[in-house]
C-alpha cells in the first residue's frame, strides 16, 4: 500500500520572524530560504507578510529572483490580506506567485474585529481570489482562529468551508492561532472536516502555548490532514510554533502510514544557522537539536551502551548529522571516561583509569562539565602527580587584584608539617604568589629554582570556562625540568604546577 504524502510548509521566515526581537535581513532570508528548499527539501516555505515594510519587500524580491532561476516560485508563499487588491499589487511587484490569504475562521473574530456578516466577508474573499487569479497568483486560504471557531461557532466554520470549496483555492489552512487545542480536539475537529471534504487539501498550523504542538501535529496526521506548518527551532509568537525537527522525527518514527521528504541529516546544521541569525539560543535540552540531547552523563548509561547499547533509542544522533557524547564530570564513571578515551585513541591501565576518574570527579565539583579535549591534560596531570611525595603543601592562599593597586598574595605553606605564612605584592597575582613563596624559602634558607618559561594551553574549541593547563619550565643546579598544573583558573593552575616543583626539588 502506497504511503500518504504529507506536505511540510516551513514558516520560519514569516511566522517564526514574529518571535519577539527577531528580524531577518534580506540576505539572511535568502540564505535560509535556499537551505530550507535545497538542503532540507522542504515542500513549501512562507517567507513574509505583504505590504509590511520596504525591508520585507526587498527580502521577498531577492528570494523570488533566485526562485525564478531555480523553478521554485510555486513553492514560495506570502501572507496576504483581504484589502481590495493592495496585497496583490505588492506581491506582483515583488514577483511572488502564491498568496496565503488571511481570513476569519471564527464568528467571534468576524463579528468583533471586522464587524461584518459572513456573507459580506465571503463576497470580499471571492473578489480577492478572483483578482489574484487574474494576476497569475494562486491562492491558499488561512482561517484565522479556526480552532476557537470549531469550539464556539462550528456552524459558521462549515458555512465558510462550504463556500470556500466552490472557489479556485489550492489549499485551506487551519491554524490553532492561540495554541488552545488539546490532542483529542485536534483529532475530532480535523476528522469532521476531512470526512466532509475528502478531496480538499487541508493544512494544519499548530502553536505551542501548552507545549502540545507536536502531539497535535500527530493527531492531525491521524485525522487525515494533507499538510503541516512548522518552524525551525519552534520559533514563533509567544511560545512558538510546532518545531520542524521534532515534527520530522516523530512522523518518521511513529507514523509509518505517511511519508515526508525532509532530509533529516541537515536539520541540525540549519537549526544552528537560524540560531546564529536570530541570536536566540537553542535550549540545551531541546529535542533533536539541543546541545545535551545526545549526551550521556551518568556513568551507568555509558556502561549500558558498552553492553549492547542498552540506553540507545531510535533517535540515533547520526540521523541528524550529530554524534553521541559522554559527559565528563562528577557523575561520570569509568565507562564514560573509557568512551571518550576510545575516541581519542587512548588506553589506560585500570589503576591509572581509577586515578583519572577520581580527578575528573574532583574537577566536576568545580566545573560543571569536563570535555573530551580536556582528557589528555588531566591524564598528564594525574600521572605526573604520582612521581613524587608531597612534603611541601600549599595549605591556603588569598589572591587580591584590584584596579589601581598592585596585586598581592597571602600564602600559607606547610613544609614537613611546619606552617609558614607570608604576604607579598607583585606585578601580577602569580608574581605576588612567587614573591611570598620566596620570603618563606629565605626564612628556611632554602633556594627556589628559577622560572625560565611559562605556557598556558586550553583545549581547541574551548570556551572561557575551559580547563587551563599551565606548563612551567624551571632550572635548578643547571638542569631544566617542567611541571604542569590543571584548573579552570589559570593562576590556580600555575600554583598547582609550582607546588609540584617544590616537591620534585626536595626528592
Amino acid at each position: 500500500m502506497e504511503k500518504r504524502k504529507i506536505e511540510i510548509m516551513d514558516t520560519t521566515l514569516r511566522d517564526g520572524e514574529q518571535t519577539s526581537g527577531v528580524s531577518f535581513s534580506a540576505a539572511e532570508k535568502l540564505t535560509i530560504a535556499q537551505l530550507l528548499l535545497e538542503e532540507l527539501n522542504i515542500d513549501r516555505i512562507e517567507i513574509a507578510s505583504a505590504r509590511v515594510s520596504e525591508g520585507e519587500f526587498q527580502g521577498v524580491s531577492g528570494i523570488m529572483s533566485w526562485a525564478e532561476e531555480k523553478g521554485y516560485t510555486d513553492r514560495i508563499e506570502v501572507l496576504a490580506f483581504v484589502d481590495g487588491g493592495i496585497s496583490i499589487e505588492w506581491m506582483k511587484k515583488a514577483g511572488a506567485k502564491v498568496q496565503n490569504l488571511l481570513t476569519k475562521g471564527s464568528l467571534n473574530h468576524l463579528t468583533h474585529q471586522l464587524k461584518k456578516t459572513p456573507e459580506q466577508h465571503f463576497t470580499e474573499i471571492a473578489q480577492s481570489i478572483a483578482l489574484a487569479n487574474e494576476n497569475g497568483i494562486s491562492t491558499n486560504v488561512y482561517l484565522e482562529d479556526w480552532s476557537n471557531g470549531m469550539r464556539n461557532s462550528p456552524e459558521y466554520v462549515f458555512q465558510y468551508l462550504d463556500f470556500l470549496v466552490t472557489q479556485p483555492v489550492k489549499r485551506i489552512l487551519l491554524p490553532d492561532t492561540l495554541g488552545v487545542l488539546i490532542p483529542s480536539d485536534t483529532f475530532e475537529f480535523i476528522s469532521k472536516i476531512t470526512a466532509r471534504y475528502p478531496n480538499i487539501h487541508f493544512d494544519f498550523h499548530a502553536h505551542n502555548d501548552y507545549d502540545l504542538s507536536v502531539a497535535n501535529v500527530m493527531e492531525a496526521v491521524k485525522a487525515g490532514i494533507s499538510g503541516l506548518h512548522v518552524t525551525v527551532n519552534g520559533m514563533g509568537e509567544r511560545a512558538g510554533n510546532a518545531p520542524l525537527e521534532s515534527t520530522v522525527a516523530v512522523i518518521n518514527d511513529f507514523m509509518p502510514e505517511v511519508k515526508i521528504n525532509i532530509k533529516e541529516s541537515s536539520l541540525y546544521s540549519v537549526s544552528k544557522l537560524v540560531e546564529t541569525f536570530t541570536g536566540y539560543r537553542i535550549p540545551a535540552n531541546k529535542p533533536i537539536v539541543g546541545d545535551n540531547v545526545f549526551t550521556q552523563t551518568a556513568g551507568i548509561h555509558a556502561d549500558g551502551d558498552n553492553k549492547n547499547n542498552l540506553y540507545f533509542n531510535d533517535l540515533l544522533p547520526e540521523r541528524f548529522g550529530r554524534k553521541r557524547k559522554y559527559a565528563l564530570g562528577k557523575t561520570s564513571g569509568k565507562a564514560n571516561i573509557e568512551k571518550n578515551l576510545q575516541e581519542l585513541g587512548l588506553k589506560l591501565n585500570p589503576e591509572d583509569l581509577k586515578l583519572v576518574t577520581q580527578r575528573i570527579i574532583e574537577l566536576g565539583d568545580k566545573k560543571e562539565t569536563v570535555t573530551k579535549e580536556d582528557l589528555p591534560y588531566i591524564i598528564s596531570d594525574v600521572l605526573d602527580s604520582q612521581s613524587y611525595e608531597e612534603k611541601i603543601v600549599v595549605e591556603s592562599y588569598v589572591l587580591v587584584h584590584a584596579k589601581g593597586l598592585r596585586p598581592s598574595t597571602t600564602l600559607c605553606l606547610k613544609i614537613d608539617g611546619e606552617i609558614f605564612e607570608e604576604n607579598a605584592q607583585g606585578d601580577g597575582q602569580f608574581d605576588a604568589f612567587m614573591n611570598a613563596l620566596s620570603k618563606i624559602y629565605k626564612t628556611k634558607k632554602m633556594i627556589l629554582p628559577k622560572l625560565v618559561d611559562y605556557a598556558v594551553r586550553i583545549p581547541p574549541g574551548s570556551s572561557s570556562d575551559a580547563l587551563c593547563e599551565t606548563i612551567i619550565t624551571w632550572t635548578n643546579n643547571g638542569k631544566e625540568f617542567k611541571t604542569r598544573g590543571l584548573d579552570s583558573d589559570q593562576t590556580v593552575a600555575a600554583i598547582i604546577a609550582t607546588q609540584k616543583m617544590l616537591n620534585v626539588v626536595v626528592i
